[in-house]
């Protein structure tokens, strides 16, 4: 029965490893990489945390996209409000049933946008999420295209200055697209057709007209860039910063967090996209399918290394486009501004965008999170309601390993059938353990018992457990979904505690103590079930259960509530069918009568075995 204590010990020593490890091994490993690029950089002459990128001719080299297009790292002698910083440019408004906002003339800048069906609380009268700000803003974050001259060339090509003028349409809505224009006095002429789909994807298509004498080289580039992390703390099982699927080079992820020290990622294709993913909302450049580019994501620390005024900016290029004299070239991109609802981002998928379904994190385990998640999304639309949609599902996974959990609960029975013989057995040889587990295994073997039946379950349990938990987490579908009662977000947690009665005192506790109703209802329910399972010999193994419902209670009460209602209605339904298969076997039910606080908290005497 030591088996389990020395499972819990080596997987804390695991724990240990991997941190140590991490920490003594690979964290100075990065240092010293860092080091060294550093001095690459500074020997080469260009500043440490930069990235050439090759433009077309030989030896041509073009500069940073940063230092001709400034991104929101820029500092402003003062921070201006929302309104008075959109007042710096005229604009474009976008109206549609998704969003509100407006496009900036000067330099044609995707800097204003809300949406429309998302609230920054549940109650409905709150402000609209915001997803982009103008410069200027305390969080500046915008989208932005342009165009590079090549090498040498000091041609008048627009960027995040230019004074574009409106020439056709007034508001941009799905059904009346806008085109903007500008001349650059010099021959050059650029017309910019921006239109928007139903929901959050935005068309840009340039076309630049060459009036003058001579051939023109350019380079068009595109991106988003933002001042400072999103609200809220940073999550492992979640990815938030930059993130971009790539035909030729798969993945590609940047934390937030790891942006700066890490330096800049480029990636050279013909198809894919990047950007940067929160939570729940995303803005990312899917350049033109089939057209080479060279993609990046880069990051600057803020003055006097602020992390609030941290930059992080996601760029592409293309390749070197030569329009001749008298001829015009059209280049075509896209920009997904919005939430990152699963049949959107699979519909755009579809459409064309290349694995765009992945703009969710459904993480290692996306086999199972994906199908949890569309199995409660199709029940929740019939029954209009996620948290019926997750009591049914639950139900649904039940059956599905009834025969299973079946054997198992009839296992844990004829263990408990057998619990006074094996202390039997321990009274007799309890001065010899070896005889006494060899006793114990020949009288599981005689009543063909398998005492690891009982982890089965629980081993079932763990995966679908985690795939909800991933589905509450990351999917916007089930941000702000109500309940019943108090439970007006299930994928928050309880917002009720036991220490002021439920409300009725008023006192906020701190977070620790927050423990609701329905993480209290999960710890009872886990309770009972292991009160119907036989008690496991090893006496250190009994006090880890005995304290195990306590502290899956107050772990729990920080989890989604509809992860907590999950568990809890699990173990209701464990309860009953492991009830039913011991009333079959003939077993008495005591639950209650062994609630004995003398039998629960009882330690043994200073003289007694501690094995």
């Amino acid at each position: 029965m030591g088996d389990n204590r020395n499972f819990l010990i080596a997987i804390l020593l695991s724990v240990l490893l991997f941190v140590g490890w991490q920490h003594f091994v690979v964290t100075p490993r990065m240092e010293a990489e860092k080091a060294r690029q550093q001095a690459i950089s500074e020997q080469q002459g260009q500043p440490a945390g930069t990235a050439a990128t090759p433009g077309a001719g030989e030896g041509a080299r073009l500069p940073e996209v940063s230092t001709l297009a400034p991104s929101g790292a820029t500092i402003t002698p003062t921070v201006l409000g929302t309104d008075e910083a959109l007042a710096q440019s005229p604009r474009v408004k976008i109206a549609s049933e998704q969003l509100d906002g407006s496009i900036a003339l000067r330099g044609a800048r995707f800097d204003d946008l809300r949406l429309r069906q998302y609230r920054e609380t549940v109650d409905k009268t709150s402000p609209e999420v915001v997803l982009l700000a103008p410069r200027g803003t305390a969080k500046p974050y915008f989208a932005e295209y342009g165009f590079v001259a090549a090498p040498g060339v000091a041609a008048k090509l627009p960027g995040a200055t230019t004074p574009w003028t409106l020439e056709n349409g007034s508001t941009l809505t799905p059904e009346m697209p806008v085109t903007l224009k500008w001349d650059n006095g010099e021959g050059l002429v650029f017309h910019r057709t921006i239109s928007v789909d139903q929901n959050f994807l935005f068309s840009i298509s340039d076309r630049i007209e060459n009036r003058s004498a001579a051939p023109v080289t350019l380079y068009p580039y595109g991106l988003v860039s933002r001042t400072g992390k999103p609200e809220g703390k940073s999550f492992y099982l979640l990815h938030e910063g930059f993130i971009g699927e790539f035909l030729n080079n798969g993945e590609q992820t940047l934390k937030y967090d790891s942006a700066v020290k890490d330096g800049p990622k480029t990636v050279s294709d013909t198809e894919g996209w990047l950007g940067l993913t929160d939570k729940y909302w995303a803005t990312t450049l899917i350049p033109q399918t089939g057209k080479p580019f060279v993609g990046r994501f880069s990051a600057e620390p803020g003055p006097g290394n602020d992390p609030a005024r941290e930059t992080f900016q996601a760029d592409f290029r293309y390749e070197a486009l030569t329009i001749a004299p008298g001829q015009s070239a059209t280049v075509d991109n896209r920009l997904f501004a919005g939430a990152k609802v699963s049949k959107l981002v699979s519909k755009y998928r579809d459409e064309g965008i290349y694995r765009f379904n992945l703009l969710i994190d459904w993480g290692y385990f996306w086999f199972l999170t994906q199908p949890v998640f569309k199995a409660i999304d199709l029940i929740a639309h019939q029954v209009g309601n996620f948290g019926i949609a997750i009591l049914i599902i639950t139900v649904l996974i039940k059956l599905a390993f009834f025969p299973l959990a079946n054997r198992s609960y009839e296992a844990m029975s004829k263990m408990k059938k057998l619990q006074p013989e094996m202390e039997r057995l321990k009274e007799v040889h309890k001065d010899d353990k070896m005889r006494q587990q060899q006793e114990i295994m020949e009288l599981y073997r005689k009543e063909k018992v398998n005492p690891l039946a009982g982890c089965l379950p629980i081993l079932i349990q763990i995966p679908v457990f985690f795939a909800l938990y991933k589905v509450l987490f990351v999917t916007i579908e089930m941000r702000h979904a109500p309940f019943f009662g108090w439970i007006h977000d299930l994928s928050a947690p309880d917002p009720t505690t036991i220490f002021n009665l439920f409300g009725l005192i008023p006192w906020a506790p701190p977070a620790f103590l927050m423990i609701g109703a329905w993480p209290l209802l999960m710890g009872f329910t886990m309770f009972v079930q292991q009160r119907m399972n036989p008690a496991p010999a090893d006496p250190i193994q009994q006090q880890i259960f005995l304290w195990m419902p306590v502290i899956f209670t107050f772990m729990l009460a920080s989890f989604p509530a509809g992860l907590v209602i999950y568990w809890a209605w699990n173990n209701l339904l464990s309860v009953l069918q492991q009830g039913v298969i011991m009333k079959r076997q003939g077993l008495k039910i005591e639950i209650f009568s062994n609630l004995g606080l003398d039998k629960l908290f009882a330690r043994r005497g200073a003289g007694g075995d501690r094995s």
